[in-house]
């Protein structure tokens, strides 16, 4: 459905693919979706860290998204700052989780989806770099 509602409007970011923003953000909902789940059953088994940790990144892959479905109200700048938290939210979260993955599941799980908005999230970003702004 979002794959055609951006194709068919005008597109305010130059270069912007609708199948990359598409796929990145089914990938931060399922990372957000894993991170409810594991930090749910985290608090459950006494696993403070890991609970408050899946806690924050399942919050900052919703706010990602909910950013990037706002096209029209985007700043560079402030997008590829959040992007950039929401890279570096998933990859810890993602490591704090790989350290309980053998004897919890959705760990195991919720590492493997935080793994994927990684990725997602750097491919898009590779794809806007020439939008983004320098350093």
């Amino acid at each position: 459905m979002m794959k055609d509602a951006m194709s068919s409007s005008e597109m305010p970011m130059q270069g912007m693919d609708p199948a990359m923003m598409q796929e990145t953000l089914e990938a931060l909902s399922a990372c957000m979706q894993a991170c409810a789940m594991c930090a749910d059953a985290d608090a459950a088994e006494g696993m403070g860290r890991c609970a408050g940790m899946c806690a924050d990144c399942a919050d900052v892959c919703n706010t990602m998204m909910r950013m990037m479905l706002r096209m029209h109200g985007w700043d560079m700048q402030v997008m590829s700052s959040m992007m950039q938290t929401t890279i570096m939210m998933a990859r810890a979260c993602s490591a704090e989780c790989k350290t309980h993955a053998e004897m919890a599941e959705h760990c195991r799980m919720c590492a493997m989806a935080c793994d994927q908005a990684v990725m997602a999230m750097e491919r898009m970003m590779g794809s806007m770099s020439g939008a983004m702004p320098r350093a």
